[in-house]
């Protein structure tokens, strides 16, 4: 590993590819927009994935799961379905930038509940820190400036959420394989979505399908290109490039959507993103991982 950490030209590389992979998973949901109920479409997305689950059936089999390791993987399963639902119910209400924008926040909740939950020290920087990502949020939102959307209040939750998902898989992933991890996570969100979706149900064209099947496709592509990034170069080098998947999303909501550009979103995703990319910083400096880069929180 000490000689894939030393290409940071390839991780970069990799990174942006990884951000031209979650925006067409954005593109794609927005697309779909409201023809499909957001938990049906979050379910169809997962249920679809699960052909890449494959390889994964030996470890997960092997693995010999105890009671403790289900819970958590269970109580991930549970956050993960919520924020996912909600972030597909987002996606049909406010703009990719601001979706993409709000979601640089569920690294720096991850700082907040490791200090909470798994005993983190949190530094005067790192507090510091924290407050800039929420007055960057703060920037977003404006409120009292403008009317805030369902949309906006569902990221808020939706970034608690995956930061809550990712906590418990940190957890997890000192005790099994990454392979086990993941495949847990596909299955177990599978199930929590399935009974959502069946109360919305809406019987899906061969061409929604296809779309998320898709969707499921660049999903996974993107995990899979941001490891190949983080085998190459250090989170500190490759957390700043992931600024350029606002810069997609604006241009695609822009030239696609038809989505007026606000600067403001910009500028607040920028000041969320600078407090991820200094706290990732400062914990590489003493040697410890807690928060996770900004695409570890994706769908």
């Amino acid at each position: 590993m000490a000689q894939t950490q030393n290409r940071p030209v390839a991780g970069v590389i990799w990174m942006l590819v990884t951000g031209v992979m979650f925006v067409a998973v954005t593109a794609i949901v927005k697309f779909v927009g409201s023809d499909l109920p957001a938990a049906e479409a979050a379910f169809l997305r997962y249920l679809l994935g699960l052909v890449f689950l494959i390889p994964m059936i030996g470890p997960i089999r092997r693995a010999k799961l105890t009671p403790r390791a289900l819970k958590l993987f269970g109580f991930r399963g549970v956050v993960h379905t919520l924020g996912v639902t909600l972030w597909f119910y987002a996606m049909t209400q406010i703009s990719i930038a601001e979706v993409t924008a709000m979601n640089y926040l569920a690294p720096v909740y991850v700082t907040i509940g490791a200090a909470f939950f798994l005993g983190e020290k949190l530094a005067l920087r790192r507090i510091l820190a924290v407050v800039a990502a929420l007055v960057g949020a703060m920037v977003i939102l404006r409120p009292g400036f403008r009317e805030l959307s369902p949309g906006h209040f569902a990221m808020l939750i939706t970034a608690v959420m995956f930061a809550g998902s990712y906590l418990s898989a940190k957890v997890m992933a000192d005790e099994v394989s990454p392979a086990v991890v993941v495949g847990m996570l596909s299955i177990t969100v599978t199930i929590g979505l399935a009974p959502l979706a069946a109360m919305v149900w809406v019987t899906p064209t061969l061409e929604q399908l296809g779309w998320m099947f898709l969707l499921a496709c660049f999903a996974t592509a993107g995990h899979y290109t941001m490891t190949l990034a983080f085998q190459a170069a250090p989170v500190t080098v490759t957390q700043p490039v992931t600024f350029l998947q606002l810069f997609w999303a604006v241009l695609l909501g822009a030239l696609v959507f038809d989505e007026a550009i606000d600067g403001w979103v910009v500028f607040g995703g920028f000041i969320i993103l600078a407090a991820v990319s200094f706290i990732t910083w400062r914990e590489a400096r003493l040697k410890r991982a807690t928060t996770p880069p900004v695409p570890a929180t994706k769908v």
